[in-house]
């Protein structure tokens, strides 16, 4: 009789142990995966962009996306490197680094797309060339922002052209501040640049052009598990089958997705540029050897 109890309390305890598991697995995977995506424009912008293919994706994978940002890209870096987001859009150098100090995992990359940083000026001034800028200050979005201001600023600092920086947020301030008169010229990427409205736009002119680069990442943290990666990574690669699914990539400027790997990101990697991420003025940045 007493073995019998001691082997009815042992299955019990076995079986509650087991559905509490369970219960918990199901919650956790029942939680929605916050999906944060770098504020090159303004936050009720970013949304009405990404929502309806986060959405989708979500349908598709069955794992719920909830959309994140920051108000500012400084706040977004910190936020990154803290593990704010389970998964996020994320420019070429905040992967490189994030992915070796928190371990951050490519997923996709946007298809058939190279990232090239522009540095633009009044279309009615007389910049028209980078030696025009010199003593001139510059604005940029953000210190660590890759193509918008690593790049340019590399470029510039090669050619020997002194000048000064201001860091005014996200691109679509570059080319606000710009338009107003503030700064004479500042740095942006083909795709947000060509997102501006034709009359925006048109009051802007591009000086230089970087060569192209690997992507932005979509990237996710290192709690994320395997079976869940599996799931978003067929519910994106799915966007670019579908026509209606297409249709949501328009306001984004992007053709699709495809699957990534770490290596992708060499070529920025090769770079060597240093530069520690956070919300404070970046002043320690050593010049990539590789010519523009």
């Amino acid at each position: 009789m007493k073995a019998l109890i001691q082997f009815l309390a042992i299955a019990y305890t076995t079986y509650f142990l087991g559905s509490l598991n369970a219960y918990a697995a199901e919650s956790n995977q029942a939680k929605p995966l916050v999906f944060g995506v770098v504020p090159q424009q303004s936050p009720s912008k970013l949304a009405r962009k990404w929502l309806p293919l986060l959405k989708f994706i979500s349908q598709k994978s069955g794992v719920e996306l909830q959309f994140a940002t920051a108000p500012d890209i400084p706040t977004f870096e910190k936020q990154l490197a803290e593990g704010h987001y389970d998964i996020a859009y994320m420019n070429p150098y905040h992967y490189v680094v994030l992915s070796k100090q928190v371990g951050f995992k490519a997923l996709v990359h946007e298809q058939d797309k190279k990232i090239q940083g522009i540095i633009v000026a009044f279309k009615d001034s007389k910049i028209d060339k980078l030696e025009d800028l010199s003593s001139q200050t510059i604005a940029f979005p953000a210190p660590a922002s890759f193509a918008a201001t690593l790049i340019p600023k590399a470029n510039l600092a090669q050619q020997h052209i002194s000048f000064k920086s201001e860091y005014v947020d996200s691109h679509d301030e570059v080319y606000r501040n710009i338009v107003a008169g503030r700064f004479v010229a500042g740095g942006g990427i083909m795709r947000t640049f060509n997102a501006l409205p034709d009359y925006f736009r048109e009051q802007l002119k591009i000086i230089w052009t970087s060569q192209g680069y690997t992507p932005h990442a979509i990237a996710t943290h290192p709690r994320v598990n395997d079976d869940i990666r599996q799931k978003l990574l067929a519910g994106f690669l799915v966007v670019a089958k579908s026509e209606k699914a297409s249709e949501l990539l328009i306001p984004l400027l992007m053709k699709g997705f495809t699957a990534a790997e770490d290596k992708d990101w060499n070529d920025v990697r090769s770079l060597n540029i240093q530069l520690m991420l956070g919300p404070v003025s970046y002043t320690h940045l050593t010049l990539p050897t590789t010519p523009y």
